[in-house]
């Protein structure tokens, strides 16, 4: 798949890159939702940059485990 065709999988809206805070408000995808230890809930938020890695990291260890692998996933697993 292609980088457009993988990001479209995702719904973006402005947000802050949970690897990229510097960078401020940009357009991220929500790719999961922890509990911190203060209580609560907390979205996980990521760039597209982000979200392509993290991507190329779950197909790459799919190849390996022999599992299948298939995009726009992220935060549901």
């Amino acid at each position: 798949m292609k980088r457009q065709q993988i990001l479209d999988l995702y719904e973006w809206s402005p947000g802050v890159c949970f690897r990229h805070p510097g960078r401020g408000e940009l357009p991220t995808a929500h790719v999961k939702t922890i509990r911190p230890p203060a209580g609560g809930l907390q979205d996980v938020r990521a760039c597209a940059e982000c979200v392509l890695r993290m991507e190329e990291q779950r197909k790459a260890a799919a190849e390996r485990d022999g599992t299948s692998y298939r995009p726009g996933q992220l935060g549901l697993e």
